[in-house]
């Protein structure tokens, strides 16, 4: 297992990270303890959830108490463990129960080391930026938790990359760390990140996490059936001639791989693992059998020529503003 310093940080995370998004929606928890047994075993220490994660309509934060069971259980593991989690999405029906409000972000935070049953949270992330709550406020709340030691570092998570750049200026302005990291969607088919959140965490000593390297099974080819992933790839964003390209691209991914004998979900999380500027990939098993491939796959050195025609495939909109105004 390799680790790497998150960003400018002097924390080290695995490589690969394990996100726990199914947890108790799709994967029960006999299998999460599983999952989560083997990753410890094969030396993951990043464990990534979100206090939303569960079944919807009430179940949400199931998949943090499952995490919480899981640690407790073994003297010792929390230690050895780096939990992250997230606040912003509602948690209940009250206009104060959402968002990054001062008041929320500690009653989120509060709620959620219970269900992890924790003294502090590794890596406190924003689901994602607020539009209506000032980051002087933000970080008011972010600042006082710290204090108290309930979390050790901020991070953020589907952020732009002006965005990334507004929060790190209002940290610093207040001498504070400010982000830790970034976590984005990322995997060959969807490559916008490259556009500015890229440039803005390497600019700015800012980690980045990646999350759905197989989009959500797209890109797991004609292996998604066998691998049991959570949902085949029946849409895409829709474009003029969109659905058009996709189809020929898929059709010449799938046979790239048959041609150097990987399964097409392989290849995605391995070319992800690849990309310069990733921090650490986040990998979301449903399954046991999952993590087995991913482990695998994580390991799988693409060759420059593959990777040259995985480009050729799925193009990426390069850096701005170069790509389109230099």
């Amino acid at each position: 297992m390799r680790y790497v310093p998150l960003g400018r940080t002097g924390l080290h995370v695995s490589r690969p990270g394990l996100g726990t998004a199914n947890f108790g929606e799709f994967t029960p928890e006999a299998e999460c303890v599983t999952i989560l047994d083997r990753a410890f075993d094969a030396g993951i220490n990043f464990i990534d959830t979100a206090n939303e994660y569960g079944p919807p309509g009430g179940g949400e934060g199931l998949s943090e108490e499952i995490i919480g069971r899981w640690v407790s259980r073994a003297s010792g593991r929390r230690d050895e463990m780096i939990l992250a989690t997230k606040v912003f999405k509602p948690m209940g029906e009250g206009p104060n129960e959402r968002g990054l409000s001062a008041y929320h972000i500690r009653q989120a935070c509060e709620a959620s080391l219970k269900r992890l049953r924790t003294d502090r949270i590794d890596l406190y992330q924003m689901h994602r930026a607020d539009d209506y709550t000032t980051w002087d406020e933000v970080w008011q709340a972010m600042e006082l938790l710290v204090g108290q030691g309930k979390v050790l570092y901020v991070g953020s998570s589907n952020f732009a990359g002006w965005q990334i750049a507004q929060a790190q200026c209002a940290a610093e302005a207040k001498r504070l760390l400010g982000l830790a990291s970034e976590q984005s969607l990322y995997n060959l088919h969807t490559r916008t990140i490259e556009l500015e959140v890229m440039p803005a965490c390497r600019a700015l000593g800012i980690g980045l996490l990646t999350y759905s390297p197989v989009a959500s099974g797209k890109l797991a080819g004609n292996s998604s059936g066998k691998s049991g992933v959570r949902r085949a790839r029946e849409t895409w964003p829709s474009a003029p001639g969109g659905a058009q390209r996709t189809s020929s691209q898929m059709t010449a991914y799938d046979a790239l791989c048959q041609e150097i004998g990987e399964a097409p979900a392989d290849v995605a999380l391995a070319w992800v693992s690849q990309r310069h500027g990733v921090t650490t990939p986040i990998i979301g098993p449903r399954t046991a059998e999952q993590l087995e491939s991913a482990l695998r796959a994580i390991e799988t050195e693409l060759v420059p020529e593959v990777l040259t025609r995985l480009d050729e495939i799925w193009p990426g909109p390069g850096e701005a503003p170069e790509s389109y105004a230099w």
